[in-house]
């Protein structure tokens, strides 16, 4: 873990910002700051592999790397890059607060893919995560994704207006430190949701022995997931 945090000062704050600060003369402004989002992508990408996240929350960092690197790529200056940055940020915040409308809760998912790559079962997972007292928790920590999407983005904006291009450097320091306490609150919205689904495991396993009714009936060898 300290290994990671220190790779992410590194390819995430450190380079960049030294990239932009003595970048900016060589190659002016947007190309400075084009080239200061390079180690953070080959970075994610060394990530995404040395974990192997292919599944629903990997393949999404994936895609918001590539829409981003494009959105960079398009843009015709370094203040019109910071800018789209933000609506494109926005956009997934969009796209968090439509999953709880339609009660498919992105968050949900993601422990699905999660309990999956330790070896339980998609569907068991599904059913389990699905039922109320649960589900509930899992729609409040996709508004927490909403909320760490809305803020972080707003934040960008602020900055932007307040400090223009010049404040880059700054800003990159600022949104990974708050990116760095919402990754704290979402880690551990995770392991609290995981505490209420074994407690629900634990009353579930109660029920089956007081009541004759048939339990849940599960595929064979699945085992009864928890996060």
């Amino acid at each position: 873990m300290k290994k990671f945090i220190i790779l992410d000062i590194v390819f995430y704050i450190a380079l960049p910002y030294f990239i932009w600060k003595y970048g900016q003369e060589p190659f002016g402004e947007y190309y400075a700051m084009l080239l200061s989002t390079v180690p953070g992508f080959f970075y994610t990408v060394y990530r995404f592999v040395l974990e192997r996240q292919f599944n629903i929350a990997g393949l999404s960092v994936l895609l918001s790397l590539f829409l981003g690197t494009l959105i960079n790529l398009l843009s015709r200056d370094a203040e019109s890059m910071l800018w789209n940055q933000v609506y494109l940020g926005y956009s997934y915040g969009a796209i968090f607060l439509i999953s709880i409308l339609i009660k498919k809760p992105l968050a949900l998912r993601f422990a699905v893919d999660f309990v999956y790559l330790q070896g339980y079962s998609r569907k068991a997972s599904q059913t389990l995560f699905s039922q109320k007292k649960i589900f509930m928790w899992f729609q409040l920590l996709t508004g927490l994704f909403f909320f760490n999407s809305f803020f972080q983005n707003s934040l960008k904006a602020w900055l932007i207006h307040s400090n223009g291009v010049e404040g880059y450097g700054e800003m990159l320091i600022y949104l990974k430190i708050s990116g760095w306490i919402f990754y704290g609150l979402i880690v551990g919205g995770f392991f609290f949701i995981g505490s209420k689904v074994n407690f629900q495991n634990q009353n579930n396993e109660a029920g089956d022995s007081r009541h004759s009714e048939e339990p849940l009936q599960l595929e064979e060898n699945e085992k009864t997931p928890s996060i």
